[in-house]
C-alpha cells in the first residue's frame, strides 16, 4: 500500500498551525513531540490504493501528562476542517460528559486561537459543539446516554480513557457500523492503562499489543503502546523514559520523581504509579502501608489523660458471629500534639475459641489482655457494645459516631435515643477514599498515635485496598486476608473528625466533600 509523504507532511503542518492551550505551552505552536508524529505521519500519509487512509482504527494508550489530550484534539479538528468531508460528524466520547469534555475544550480553545478556523465554524460552548457551516459539518461530544442511541454516521470518534468504560455498550454503539457510509473514518482511541481485564479496554488493548507484534494480521488498525514490561525495573529511570516519551517535556522529571518517591514509600500508590506512570496494567486491590510505617506511630494514648476531650468515633460491627470493632479518633487541640487512635474490640466466646484454634490468631491472649472483650455465646452481644460506648461517652466529649449505614441500624438508633450523634456512612469510595488518603498521610506523616495497640497492629498489617480508574483507594474486608475492622472503624471516625476539626488544608480540600 503507499504512503505519501505529502499527506504527511499536510497532516504535520495542520498541527503546527494549532496552538497549546495550557499551562507554560499556553500559546505556543503545536509542533509534534516525536512520539506524536510517529502515530500522525503513518495514520494520515499511509493510503490505499483509492487515496483512502488505510487506518481506520487507532489505539494509543500512554501514561498520564504525556499531552494525549492535545493529540487527540487536533485529530479531532483534522477530521473535522482539513478532510472536507460533507456532513461530517465528529465525536469526543468517555465514561461520562465531563471527562468527554476535555479534548472538546482542548479542541475549541485551540479554534479560538486560529483566525483561519475560527471564521470557518461556529462554537456553541452551552452544547459542546463545533458548527461547520461550509461543509455541514459538526464536532459535539455525546453524554452519557449516547449508548442507547442509534443512527450515528460517523467520521471521526474520539474516544478518550477507554479504560473508564465502565462497559461495551458506548464502544459498540460508535464503532459497530457506524462509519460504515464514510470513505475514510477515524476511530482514535486514548489511554492510559487499567486494571479491569474484563473491561473492552483491555479487548481492545489485547488485540492491539497482538496486531503490534505480528500476532494478527490488520493493516486498518494502527497500534501505539508506550509502558514498561512486567520484567522492568520499576524504581529505574530508564524504565520511566522507557514508558513516559514526553517526560522531561510536557512532564518535568522533578514532578516525576516526586510521584515516584511517594509510591516507594507507600504501598498503597506503587500500583496506581505503575498504572498511571509506567503504563501497566495493575490488579484492582492494592496493599495498604507498610508495618515499619505502622510502627513508627506507636506513641502513648492515655485514657486518662484524654479526659473530657472531644473525639469522633467509627463503629463497624461487621457480623454479629464476627469482630465488632469501635475507634475514638481524638484530633490535636495544639500545634505539634498527634491524632490519637482508641479502639475496642469485641467477639463472640465461641468464636473467639475456634478461630484462635484454626487461624492461630490470638484472640484468647487478646482476651486475657482485656484488648478485646469476649461476649458469652456464638453471637456479639450488642449490649455489651452498647455499655462500652455509653461508658466512653461518660469519659469523653464524643461529638459524632459514624457506622455503616448497612451494618448498624438498630444499635445507631439506640444510640441517638441516648441523645449521641449519628451519622450513616457509606462503604464505597465516594466515602472512604478521602479518609482513607488521609489516614495514610497521618501514619506517613508521624502524625498519629496509635499505643501499639496489638490487635489493631493485626489488622493493619491484613489491609488491601481497592482502587478505582480514578485512583480512590478504599480498604477491602473482601480482598484483606484476615479482619481489618478497627481499620475501617479508624477511618470513618477520622472522617469526622477531619471535616469538623482540621483547620490546615486536607485532601478534603483537594477532592471535595462526598455524599454519604
Amino acid at each position: 500500500m503507499p504512503y505519501s509523504e505529502a499527506h504527511a507532511d499536510r497532516a504535520v503542518a495542520f498541527f503546527r498551525n494549532l496552538k497549546h492551550t495550557k499551562g507554560r505551552w499556553a500559546g505556543v505552536p503545536f509542533d509534534l513531540l516525536p512520539w506524536q508524529e510517529q502515530i500522525v505521519r503513518p495514520l494520515f500519509g499511509t493510503l490505499r490504493d483509492d487515496g483512502t487512509r488505510q487506518y481506520r482504527r487507532v489505539y494509543v494508550e500512554v501514561p498520564k501528562k504525556q499531552g494525549k489530550s492535545e493529540l487527540a484534539a487536533g485529530i479531532a479538528l483534522y477530521a473535522l476542517f482539513a478532510d472536507s468531508e460533507p456532513g461530517a460528524e465528529c465525536y469526543s466520547a468517555a465514561a461520562d460528559r465531563d471527562q468527554a469534555s476535555i479534548v472538546f475544550n482542548v479542541a475549541a480553545q485551540m479554534v479560538r486561537q486560529s483566525p483561519a478556523l475560527g471564521k470557518r465554524c461556529k462554537i456553541i460552548d452551552s452544547q459542546k459543539r463545533i458548527v461547520v457551516p461550509g461543509t455541514a459539518s459538526v464536532y459535539r461530544v455525546l453524554s452519557a446516554e449516547a449508548h442507547t442511541k442509534h443512527g450515528f454516521n460517523v467520521h471521526a470518534v474520539v474516544f478518550d480513557e477507554l479504560h473508564a468504560q465502565p462497559d461495551r455498550n458506548l464502544y459498540d454503539v460508535l464503532t459497530e457500523g457506524s462509519g460504515d457510509a464514510r470513505t475514510q473514518p477515524i476511530f482514535f482511541f486514548i489511554t492510559t492503562a487499567g486494571y479491569d481485564r474484563n473491561s473492552i479496554c483491555w479487548e481492545v488493548h489485547d488485540y492491539a499489543r497482538k496486531v503490534r507484534d505480528g500476532v494478527i494480521e490488520d493493516p486498518e488498525f494502527l497500534p501505539a503502546i508506550y509502558a514498561a514490561d512486567e520484567k522492568d525495573d520499576w524504581h529505574d529511570e530508564a524504565t520511566w523514559r522507557k514508558a513516559n516519551p514526553s517526560l522531561g517535556i510536557t512532564v518535568s522529571m522533578d514532578a516525576f520523581t516526586a510521584a515516584y518517591k511517594r509510591a516507594a514509600e507507600v504501598p498503597a500508590l506503587e500500583n496506581t504509579f505503575k498504572r498511571l506512570r509506567l503504563n501497566l496494567w495493575t490488579e484492582q486491590e492494592t496493599r495498604w502501608l507498610t508495618m515499619e510505617s505502622w510502627d513508627a506511630c506507636d506513641g502513648p494514648v492515655d485514657a486518662a489523660g484524654l479526659t473530657g476531650r472531644r473525639c469522633y468515633g467509627g463503629l463497624d460491627l461487621a457480623t454479629t458471629t464476627d469482630i465488632a470493632a469501635f475507634v475514638l479518633v481524638f484530633p490535636p487541640e495544639e500545634d505539634g500534639e498527634l491524632y490519637k487512635l482508641a479502639p475496642y474490640f469485641w467477639i463472640p466466646e465461641e468464636a473467639m475459641k475456634k478461630r484462635s484454634e484454626r487461624d492461630r490468631v490470638p484472640y484468647d491472649v487478646w482476651v486475657r489482655e482485656k484488648l478485646i472483650e469476649a461476649t458469652p455465646g456464638n453471637v456479639i452481644d450488642y449490649g455489651a457494645i452498647m455499655q462500652t460506648i455509653d461508658m466512653a461517652a461518660q469519659q469523653f466529649d464524643i461529638a459524632e459516631v459514624a457506622f455503616d449505614r448497612w451494618g448498624a441500624t438498630q444499635i445507631s438508633l439506640d444510640l441517638a435515643e441516648q441523645g449521641m450523634t449519628v451519622v450513616p456512612m457509606g462503604q464505597g469510595f465516594a466515602s472512604m477514599s478521602a479518609p482513607t488518603k488521609e489516614l495514610e498521610k497521618l501514619v506517613l506523616g508521624k502524625q498519629l498515635a496509635h499505643g501499639g495497640n496489638p490487635v489493631l497492629r493485626w489488622m493493619a498489617s491484613n489491609v488491601m485496598v481497592e482502587q478505582d480508574a480514578a485512583g480512590n483507594l478504599k480498604p477491602s474486608k473482601s480482598k484483606s486476608r484476615e479482619k481489618i475492622d478497627g481499620i475501617v472503624a479508624s477511618v470513618m471516625a477520622l472522617d469526622r473528625a477531619v471535616r469538623h476539626e482540621k483547620p490546615k488544608p486536607s485532601i478534603y480540600e483537594t477532592q471535595g466533600f462526598s455524599a454519604i
